[in-house]
């Protein structure tokens, strides 16, 4: 529990100061905006690899076809927020619109140009995701979607949201899931951290053109199976045991 203290005391001092230090990034090109970003994350990854003694690997890239493509990815954990910007080329994350009110983090979120929702704006806010998603689509970039909304916990049930299937509809693009173990070293609502290895998994595009119901069964299967393995491995692998069993 220490070393989880520690970790997070360095987490937000950390980038607290690389966030003030990047102001005039503000006033710079976006792909130096998106360098400082990728900073961060990497960072992030390697102040918990340092403190807790967390891994990461990373499976699949092989994967990732040129951009630009849409990423549906699980997510469990804060983690994944900053593993994205420092592994992919120029993610656009698609995020709540009430984070851009955040001074000095909003701004930056403007200036990296990621997707806001109006989540409750039902119908309104697809429309306009769809309208943004279609403009970083024409900037060649990676559109990375939470298909259920939110984070949820390794074992719950899946609640895939109608997003993604209005995304994969409208950008004709290749779809690549994500499947990864991160709520089982990074959990939601617990101040503990467990050391081990996080693994994120790029799985194989599905293509544009799908049914939609088969689109939305392939996506949901593909992640929600790999990730129940990659929670097994957690499990069996790591020094600290995970709470979620």
């Amino acid at each position: 529990m220490f070393r989880s203290h520690l970790f997070t005391c360095g987490f937000y001092i950390g980038s607290a100061l690389i966030l003030f230090a990047g102001l005039p990034l503000l006033f710079a090109p976006r792909s130096w905006a998106m360098a400082g970003l990728a900073f961060h994350g990497r960072f992030v990854l390697w102040w918990m690899k340092l403190i807790i003694g967390t891994k990461v690997e990373v499976r699949g890239l092989e994967n990732l076809p040129p951009n630009p493509i849409l990423i549906a990815s699980k997510h469990q954990s804060a983690w994944e927020t900053f593993a994205f910007p420092a592994l992919l080329k120029d993610p656009a994350l698609i995020l709540k619109e009430e984070l851009l009110s955040i001074p000095i983090y909003g701004w930056f979120c403007k200036k990296f140009k990621m997707i806001p929702i109006r989540r409750e704006r039902a119908a309104i806010a697809l429309k306009e995701m769809i309208i943004e998603a279609e403009n970083r689509k024409q900037q060649n970039r990676e559109i990375i979607i939470f298909p259920e909304g939110t984070r949820k916990a390794p074992g719950s049930e899946p609640t895939y949201k109608p997003g993604i299937i209005k995304l994969y509809e409208s950008l004709n693009i290749p779809c690549v899931p994500v499947a990864l173990n991160s709520g089982d070293f990074w959990p939601q609502n617990d101040p503990k951290r467990y050391k081990g290895t996080i693994i994120i998994e790029f799985l194989p595009p599905i293509a544009p053109g799908q049914d939609r119901k088969i689109f939305k069964k392939n996506l949901q299967t593909a992640i929600e199976d790999k990730c129940a393995s990659l929670h097994k491995e957690a499990l069996q692998s790591n020094l600290d045991q995970p709470p979620h069993k």
